[in-house]
Parts: structure tokens; C-alpha cells; sequence
């Protein structure tokens, strides 16, 4: 049987970070908030351990967007299907990742998606044509890099 799993990256700021990938792929950014009120009700997490973003409670600590298509449970938001999880760090990002997404966008969408990321906030890198292959690398607002493919 396959394995389920999401992606987790480390960040200063996960809501941010949510915001800029749930914009970039298309995804959702997953609302916590019915859990996180069952949570507080019970006395399982405090007040400190939530922050209010778009008008309702999220974690302080964390975030994630999930594909909007994929299964996912309504009471705690979170999505049954692929997932990118923000996570606060106390370190700031010092090096290249050793990890990185590749969002596919086709040949004759990723240079005007490349506009549109950096309108969210990326940065361009550079970009590549190797062995019939095209790609814009990009950095997050995070500085995470990524690749906008053709």
C-alpha cells in the first residue's frame, strides 16, 4: 500500500507562506478553526497557541494548504489528500534547499505564471533550457527555491 504523507518546509512566518503556495498551485488554505475552537473548549491548547488570520483562529505556530479537490475532514480542515505544511522555525534559511517543488505549469503558461508568482511575492532566479527541458528557478518569500516549469 502507498504511503500518505505531506510536505512540511520550516519558515519565520506560515501564514504568509500559506497564502503565497495556496495562490501559486491553486490550493486551499485549510481552516483550522473548528478544531482549534473544540480544542480550546476542552482546555487542550490555550489562547497563546492561536492567532486570528483572515477573520478566524489558526495555529501561531503553523499552516497548510491542501489540494481543493482531495477528501478532506470539515472539522479539522485538514485535507486527506496532498498537503504543504508551514512550520515556525527559530532559524532563518542559511542554504540551498536540499528539497525543492516543481510546479508544472505547461509551455505556454510558465513564463506568465512566473509573472504571476512574482506578483505574489516570489523571486526569479534564473532561468534554464536544458536538453529540450524549460524552467524559471524562483524563491518563495521565504526565500525557498522552486522551479515554474514548462
Amino acid at each position: 500500500m502507498a504511503v500518505k504523507f505531506k510536505i512540511c518546509i520550516d519558515c519565520a512566518d506560515p501564514h504568509r507562506l500559506a497564502d503565497f503556495w495556496a495562490g501559486a498551485m491553486g490550493y486551499v488554505v485549510e481552516d483550522h478553526s473548528g478544531l482549534i475552537a473544540t480544542l480550546l473548549e476542552q482546555g487542550v491548547v490555550t489562547e497563546d497557541q492561536t492567532v486570528e488570520v483572515h477573520g478566524r483562529k489558526g495555529w501561531r505556530t503553523a499552516a497548510a494548504v491542501r489540494d481543493p479537490d482531495a477528501p478532506f475532514d470539515p472539522h479539522s480542515g485538514v485535507g486527506k489528500g496532498m498537503r504543504l505544511l508551514f512550520q515556525t522555525v527559530p532559524e532563518a534559511k542559511t542554504v540551498k534547499n536540499r528539497l525543492h517543488l516543481d510546479l508544472h505549469y505547461g509551455p505556454d503558461r510558465y513564463e506568465a505564471e512566473a509573472d504571476r508568482l512574482e506578483a505574489l511575492g516570489a523571486i526569479r532566479l534564473g532561468a534554464f533550457d536544458e536538453d529540450g527541458a524549460k524552467w524559471i528557478l524562483m524563491a518563495d518569500p521565504e526565500g525557498n527555491e522552486f522551479c515554474c516549469h514548462a
